[in-house]
């Protein structure tokens, strides 16, 4: 079965209208000085899928120094942060992915039981000045740029991060937008095994350092690095929840880490995740954390770190925190 299937057939989402402020209120109350005098300090353990670590860096900081909560974080692709739970025992007191599907396929019903859409984003190819061509590529030629022998371009690991098998569904999705037969399997080949890398941060270095001309990333690591970018048409972006139907006409097969069998996974529209694992050591302040993440003032702040936050969180799954329910306590 795939993944999408079992999402489907197991969980209803509830799209939810939060009511942060009066949560956020509570936050700050728990930071209050004591009686003593000295600032109550709540230590948070976060797992950040790699294309958000940049962005999230300026709200954590801004959290601790008015909270003065102790954040610590890992970065990884969302999969091996997955696994790091399951297979490690290593649970985090909030866990923020690049892809929801991570969170039925992995980690529920044991680990974690619900979770919530909070952001989206696009594919994009990404570069710098000093890419080969760089001043010639354009939207209406970037397929033939990145398939000439002479560019190096970099992609990530299909089999353990979200990009990395976003990338090959808008391959497909280019081949048919385009009607370029072998499309696909051009683009693939010209970004070789020797060019993929764990993670989006780790192929983003790659290209600020000059070891690679182009990336195919997220539009938010392009703006958050001041990379340039070709914005892709939307038919093959994944970035239009109106497109859905069609992306997912598109699929990939990957195979997780240990196993011997492969897992499909068809396209859909970008959006990241969070959630609170059952066992997490200081949910309390994991949840104190997820509530100011969600706020409007952390919204705007995250905006202006290109990070594409919806109006609105998407909760899927049984028992989310109140501070995710509805109005009717649904």
């Amino acid at each position: 079965m795939s993944r999408s299937a079992y999402v489907r057939s197991k969980l209803a989402p509830i799209t939810v209208g939060v009511a942060v402020a009066a949560a956020v209120a509570a936050v700050h109350a728990c930071s209050r000085p004591s009686p003593s005098g000295a600032a109550a300090r709540d230590t948070v353990v976060v797992f950040v899928a790699a294309s958000l670590a940049k962005p999230l860096q300026p709200v954590f900081a801004a959290y601790s120094a008015r909270t003065h909560a102790v954040i610590q974080t890992e970065s990884a692709a969302s999969v091996v942060l997955a696994r790091r739970i399951t297979e490690l025992h290593r649970i985090p007191d909030l866990i923020l992915l690049a892809d929801p599907e991570v969170f039925p396929e992995l980690l529920m019903p044991h680990d974690i039981t619900w979770y919530a859409q909070f952001a989206r984003n696009r594919m994009v190819v990404a570069y710098t000045a000093n890419s080969r061509y760089a001043a010639e590529i354009a939207p209406a030629n970037w397929m033939d740029v990145l398939r000439r022998p002479d560019v190096q371009v970099g992609r990530t690991d299909p089999d353990i991060a979200p990009v990395g098998y976003r990338t090959l569904i808008m391959f497909q999705l280019a081949q048919r937008f385009y009607h370029r037969p072998g499309l696909a399997d051009s683009l693939r080949a010209n970004a070789p095994e020797r060019n993929v890398r764990p993670d989006a941060s780790q192929t983003a270095a790659l290209l600020a350092a000059g070891e690679l001309d182009y990336i195919y990333d997220y539009q938010s690591v392009a703006e958050s690095n001041g990379f340039q970018f070709v914005a892709l048409p939307r038919e093959i972006d994944l970035g239009d929840p109106s497109l859905a139907s069609e992306y997912a006409t598109a699929q990939v097969r990957v195979r997780r880490p240990g196993s011997d069998t492969t897992v499909a996974i068809a396209g859909q529209p970008i959006t990241y995740a969070l959630s609170i694992p059952e066992l997490a050591p200081h949910a309390a302040a994991g949840r104190r954390l997820m509530i100011d993440l969600l706020s409007p003032a952390a919204v705007r702040e995250l905006r202006a770190e290109h990070v594409d936050m919806l109006d609105h969180p998407i909760v899927a799954g049984s028992n989310p925190p109140a501070e995710l329910r509805d109005a009717t306590g649904g």
